[in-house]
């Protein structure tokens, strides 16, 4: 039984469709567009247009951006010879919020995961490969501590070893604030072994 228009049906419809955007948030999120003013509707409506058809790929580190080169790898005070390997633009943003890292990163754009098909040739791992042939020291692996994450770590340092550049993976462990006793025996053994003198 349809309780609403075919209009906002299909708006709810195309709400649900965004990925963690469940039936009822969609619906409240219906509900609220079609409350918002006309001007700021057109503001979302244009917003979500103009970044479909002007965000694409930087040609250096295949990170979302605006430009041909991203801000990152355009800024000549950063170290171009260190390359954070990260599996999407999130993990990219997350780092750079930390405002720790001055090096630059490649963005993967998924990680290897033989269970769902997606092999070593569906991800950005050749232009990866094409920009250690540049003056690089270091790669730091900063994929997720999932099976798919350490997968491909696993397989970058395979791969980048020989080429005698520097190969490190980021430290996994204990969160701040976390109790152990509720901690997994995985998490616990990584926090051990990638212990630090105090």
């Amino acid at each position: 039984m349809e309780y609403y228009s075919s209009h906002i049906n299909r708006l709810i419809e195309q709400l649900s469709s965004l990925p963690g955007i469940g039936a009822k948030s969609a619906q409240r999120l219906a509900f609220h567009i079609l409350n918002m003013p006309a001007d700021q509707v057109e503001k979302l409506t244009s917003s979500i247009s103009d970044a479909r058809k002007n965000v694409r790929y930087c040609k250096n580190c295949y990170t979302l951006t605006d430009r041909e080169i991203c801000p990152i790898c355009s800024n000549e005070e950063r170290d171009h010879t260190t390359i954070m390997v990260v599996e999407n633009t999130r993990d990219l943003a997350a780092y750079e919020k930390t405002g720790k890292y001055n090096g630059v990163y490649h963005v993967l754009h998924g990680a290897i995961s033989p269970m769902l098909g997606i092999g070593p040739d569906d991800i950005r791992l050749k232009e990866l490969i094409a920009r250690l042939a540049g003056d690089v020291k270091e790669v730091i692996i900063a994929t997720n501590s999932s099976l798919e994450g350490e997968t491909t770590a696993m397989y970058l340092s395979r791969l980048i070893k020989p080429t005698g550049i520097r190969v490190t993976r980021i430290a996994s462990g204990v969160p701040v604030g976390g109790d152990l006793e509720y901690i997994d025996e995985v998490t616990l053994l990584r926090a051990l072994e990638g212990r630090v003198s105090l």
